[in-house]
């Protein structure tokens, strides 16, 4: 019986200090973004700071070419006037080499950069990872002017993801 319990105590431990030590970074609306460098499809080094002063899209997806994946970005794509009219850049991230992205771009001709975040990094520091590391979540952060996270999506509708972001920055705007 006591060494039952002493297993019970045991396994218990072990959970509670395994989730605290994957616990995911948690960022909240009004906290400054965190900053990133991460190579583009060209290869290009992009950084947070370069955007300074533009209100930044930068939406987090698990894979280039797959089928939820291509849709987010092919309604980014066909919203992306709209987006470009209310002072939007676009930046997507995944896991996904620049070469995959350079084809992924090329293929469904995405007017915007795909970061690789081979080290998932960013993805960590932005609270985008998948359970297990295998993929960041889809997830979408707006960033204002000034670096600051003024919105973020988890419920993410990849067929309108464009109208989405439109509609609550037509919200945040009336407000």
């Amino acid at each position: 019986m006591f060494y039952s319990i002493a297993i019970i105590i045991l396994l218990v431990t072990i959970i509670k200090l395994t989730l605290n030590r994957v616990k995911p970074n948690v960022l909240t609306i009004g906290q400054t973004a965190p900053s990133f460098e991460l190579h583009d499809e060209t290869g290009t080094l992009q950084s947070l700071r370069a955007y300074k002063g533009k209100k930044v899209i930068l939406y987090f997806y698990p894979k280039d070419n797959t089928p939820g994946c291509t849709s987010q970005a092919c309604s980014l794509r066909d919203g992306y006037k709209d987006l470009q009219e209310h002072g939007f850049t676009i930046l997507g991230v995944s896991f996904d080499s620049p070469e995959s992205h350079r084809a992924f771009i090329q293929k469904n001709n995405l007017p915007f950069h795909l970061l690789s975040d081979s080290d998932k990094t960013v993805t960590k520091a932005y609270g985008a990872l998948m359970i297990g590391n295998i993929a960041p979540q889809r997830k979408t952060f707006i960033i204002n002017e000034k670096g600051i996270i003024d919105a973020i999506l988890s419920d993410v509708d990849i067929k309108n993801h464009a109208e989405q972001i439109l509609a609550l920055s037509k919200k945040q705007h009336t407000s």
